[in-house]
């Protein structure tokens, strides 16, 4: 992470966009889902803000209930191939998809994943989402085949970890790049720090230091003129729950996330912009450069891979 002298350290950004229909059967900016324009446009205008990277919300595995796959469930597109064609159209934004360990054989999943690392330069991401029942676990063969593909740019792609629970913390700290939560924050730079305080006391008996996990809690943004507006506007889109929700002026997000930093709370944010055309635009074009002149977030690139990106050394070759 970049140092800005005493005042504290600059944060890390990323944007979640969700990878399928909404109910109406359209994607986040109102186009047909099925349209690429819909990612390419969030992809292409998280790059201009300087994010770290693109979460991909889709890849769990479809629920069958009673012998069969309720429609919600299997009409998403498949995020790694989202990200393939992404990789074509940006050149430094991380690429990460959440895709369920049972959704396919894990060695088909690692070669995607390393694919998409060579494709994109070095900027690929997965999120690990495990299925823990029987019928899951009988989709997996129990031997993978022989893994093909040369060691991809960054050693492996990023690993991001999810989840609040005890086991979820300990894997985390065991293994991840990255752990994103939206459960267990709060609204207070309290219970970020007290997540974020446990998390990383646990790195040293895996012989890791504070800076080999980045905390990301996944918080909504909404933005208003005045703050009566910005809580106009929350009330009217429903974004406030149970995940942190910073609602105000630009100026005061700003503010509140700059302070969630230097308070050790996080270590940046992974941001999910209101509903509708625009939500993220609003954010980039309001909030990053006033977080920008704050020295709180970078003014460009470093550098190509989205571990330079995050301040990630390379993984340990194992042979």
């Amino acid at each position: 992470m970049t140092a800005r002298g005493p005042a504290g350290r600059q944060m890390h950004l990323a944007a979640l966009a969700p990878c399928g229909p909404r109910a109406d059967g359209s994607a986040p900016d109102g186009t047909p889902w099925r349209a690429f324009s819909s990612y390419e446009r969030f992809a292409r205008t998280a790059e201009r803000g300087l994010f770290d990277f693109l979460l991909l919300a889709g890849g769990r595995l479809p629920r069958e209930h009673e012998g069969r796959i309720p429609d919600a469930d299997a009409r998403g597109p498949e995020p790694v191939t989202v990200l393939g064609a992404l990789a074509a159209v940006t050149e430094r934004l991380g690429l990460a998809a959440t895709v369920d360990t049972a959704f396919g054989e894990p060695d088909g999943l690692a070669r995607r994943l390393a694919t998409l690392d060579h494709l994109s330069g070095g900027r690929a991401a997965w999120q690990v989402v495990t299925s823990a029942d029987a019928v899951t676990d009988g989709n997996v063969r129990r031997a993978a085949a022989q893994f093909t593909v040369p060691r991809s740019p960054q050693g492996h792609p990023v690993l991001i970890a999810a989840g609040d629970a005890d086991e979820d913390r300990e894997s985390a700290a065991a293994r991840a790049d990255v752990v994103c939560c939206d459960r267990g924050f709060g609204v207070r730079p309290a219970a970020g720090r007290a997540f974020s305080a446990d998390v990383k006391r646990r790195l040293e008996k895996y012989g890791r230091a504070p800076d080999d996990l980045k905390v990301m809690p996944v918080v909504a943004v909404v933005l208003g003129d005045t703050a009566a507006e910005a809580r106009e506007r929350a009330a009217e889109l429903k974004e406030a729950g149970e995940r942190p929700c910073f609602v105000g002026t630009p100026e005061a997000v700003a503010a509140e996330l700059d302070a969630w930093v230097r308070q050790d709370a996080a270590d940046g944010f992974v941001l999910v912009p209101h509903t509708g055309p625009g939500g993220l635009d609003e954010f980039v074009d309001r909030v990053v450069p006033l977080l920008q002149e704050r020295g709180a977030f970078r003014t460009e690139y470093r550098g190509a891979t989205l571990r330079s990106h995050l301040g990630l050394s390379a993984p340990a070759r194992k042979d």
